[in-house]
């Protein structure tokens, strides 16, 4: 089981959070994304860009986040981060 952690801040307040399940035998990237695409769908938000930060952090420690220099469209909260709770 593959679980991902969708959270919304703005100063230091959590306002939505959800987790995404994926069972899939599909890649880790691609679950990523895939989760990601879910979390951005159910926040109705826009897909944020991965800048280099973003891959950086994610790669070493299965987190980051997305502030508003990753999205085009004006942002009302601080940042969005993701976190890789559980993994096959």
């Amino acid at each position: 089981m593959f679980r991902l952690w969708g959270k919304i801040w703005k100063n230091n307040h959590l306002l939505r959070d959800s987790v995404i399940a994926d069972d899939s035998r599909d890649t880790r990237t691609h679950k990523v994304f895939r989760a990601l695409e879910q979390l951005c769908y159910e926040f109705d938000l826009e897909h944020p860009i991965w800048l280099e930060a973003n891959i950086t952090d994610f790669k070493k420690h299965s987190r980051t986040r997305f502030r508003q220099d990753s999205f085009i469209e004006h942002i009302d909260f601080d940042y969005l981060e993701i976190l890789v709770i559980e993994e096959d």
